[in-house]
């Protein structure tokens, strides 16, 4: 299964004389989802090339090293199968060992004392036809206060059309070909995915699937070429591994976990994550993609589109933008040892999030890469600057202490709907769900859904309450600090936000333009 002339082919060695810079090597090891892949990198960055979506080249660039934190980019080789997924039961091999070459962005601590074994792996999101980072974008403050290392990985071919755009000579090793030439009767002349236009006969968006058991096996190994391994001595290995899907990768978490699996679990007696973050993602929303480009995903009301009995514990989340269309992926919370499951609704947060534009690749980068830009903004102005990030620090901290038996995740009723339509208070802010002080404590309100282009129908915009309803609420500037501070601590205690969360919280209202209007209720005017 060596793929060296997949990495020859068509790459003169002067091209690769820059680009590989500490090329590292090592033979292949057997482990689930195939044999390991072949490690090349880490592949350079300096001023004439960067590694797409790189923290120092992001739309709001960021200094890693100021945390304490690296960043490398490596390209990994090897095999792939290509699956059919058949009703009531595991994938199944429809085209084995397809030859592939992508590339993980590795972020971890610089010092190997710092890492805490524990590593986020996320498919990179391709909805916009090019790698997001909204693993990094959602998670990087509980990464970097925790220690963890995140990997990122590209997992589609639009994506690497995407990169090989931006820098031919970086990204021409990559290849996310189809095995099957466009002659194949069962290469199919339409190929079936979840965004139209973004695949190609030639290539084969199902080879996603061992590529990412591939790199779970990998980064638990003990081979020299490990992006994770740290020279020092007394570093600790990899501990647990957590998968993460966000979107159009939330689904295809739908397809690995109930799909791939149990496939691993066979082969190697466990599985290779152990747990998952499955975000914005389920049912009639994206609640699985095709498992190759001629099967058609699973219908709506399909088991296979819906988590029963995974066998490792999920937190699932959904924002206020895609809950009701993701409605039918509700289920019952459970704790039972081989379907602990964890399902959330955030109130007030919006799907596409300015967060994630940030995090990701820069303007000019996008625009090289042939790609448009994604608007910032909708009709009714920005994207819902709602912090997220405060729901997936709390849900991150709380998976893992699920998965090492320090706590069971808090439970939370889900966004309050009736006959198909939210309930919503005086304020038009939702009712139920995930909450925080942004609806409970509002001075605005959050909508999960705009108009405009691109992604704004789940993009959400927020509107400001009336200086004059401010003013009834809120007399003096400490009555709503005090408020943001009571409701902060019950959710810091339920541990639905985190105890550096709810800090940041009180001292954004603290310095939150909500002005003295008149002597706080119950309290007698100054003379």
């Amino acid at each position: 299964m060596r793929t060296a002339s997949v990495l020859r082919r068509g790459i003169a060695a002067c091209l690769l004389a820059p680009v590989v810079a500490g090329m590292i090597a090592a033979p292949a090891v057997a482990g689930p989802g195939g044999a390991l892949p072949r490690v090349t990198g880490p592949i350079a960055q300096d001023s004439r090339s960067h590694a797409f979506g790189a923290a120092a080249h992001q739309a709001v660039p960021e200094n890693l090293a100021a945390g304490g934190y690296t960043e490398a980019e490596y390209f990994i080789s090897g095999q792939a199968n290509v699956y059919t997924w058949p009703a009531g039961g595991p994938a199944v091999v429809r085209t084995p060992n397809a030859p592939y070459t992508t590339r993980l962005l590795v972020r971890k601590p610089a010092a190997g004392k710092r890492f805490s074994g524990k590593v986020v792996v996320e498919m990179l999101n391709p909805s916009n036809f090019f790698d997001l980072n909204i693993g990094w974008a959602m998670l990087r403050r509980q990464l970097i206060a925790d220690g963890d290392a995140w990997v990122g990985i590209t997992v589609k071919p639009v994506s690497v059309a995407a990169l090989q755009n931006f820098d031919p000579g970086r990204y021409a090793p990559l290849s996310l070909a189809n095995p099957l030439p466009v002659t194949d009767p069962a290469n199919c002349a339409d190929p079936l995915t979840l965004f139209p236009g973004d695949s190609s006969r030639t290539t084969e968006n199902g080879l996603a699937w061992d590529i990412y058991s591939q790199v779970g096996a990998l980064l638990r190994s003990n081979r020299t070429d490990n992006p994770l391994r740290y020279r020092e001595r007394h570093n600790p290995p990899v501990q647990r591994l957590y998968g993460f899907g966000y979107s159009q990768t939330g689904g295809y978490l739908y397809n690995y976990v109930n799909g791939i699996q149990p496939l691993v679990v066979r082969a190697s007696g466990r599985p290779l994550y152990d747990g998952y973050l499955v975000a914005v993602a389920g049912g009639s929303f994206v609640g699985a993609a095709p498992m190759n480009q001629c099967d058609p995903a699973p219908p709506i009301g399909d088991p296979r589109r819906q988590f029963d009995h995974a066998g490792t514990p999920i937190l699932h989340l959904m924002s206020q933008s895609d809950y009701l269309w993701g409605i039918d992926s509700r289920r019952p919370d459970s704790d039972m040892p081989g379907d602990r499951y964890r399902g959330y609704e955030m109130a007030g947060a919006g799907h596409a999030t300015p967060d994630e534009l940030h995090a990701s690749a820069k303007p000019a980068d996008i625009v090289k890469a042939g790609r448009q830009v994604p608007a910032p903004g909708c009709d009714q102005g920005p994207r819902s600057p709602f912090p997220s990030q405060i729901f997936f620090d709390a849900a991150l901290r709380n998976l893992d202490h699920w998965v090492t038996g320090k706590a069971i995740p808090p439970r939370a009723a889900p966004i309050t709907v009736h006959n198909g339509t939210p309930a919503t208070d005086r304020f038009g802010n939702v009712m139920g769900g995930l909450r925080s002080p942004y609806l409970d404590v509002p001075t605005a309100t959050w909508s999960g859904t705009s108009t405009g282009p691109s992604f704004c129908a789940i993009a959400g915009h927020v509107t400001p309450l009336p200086a004059t309803t401010l003013a009834q609420l809120y007399p003096t500037h400490n009555h709503y600090v005090r408020q943001v501070a009571a409701s902060t601590a019950g959710l810091v205690t339920a541990r639905y936000i985190t105890p550096d969360d709810g800090a940041r919280l009180i001292r954004e209202a603290i310095h939150a333009p909500v002005t003295d209007q008149g002597p706080a209720p119950g309290q007698r005017p100054q003379r």
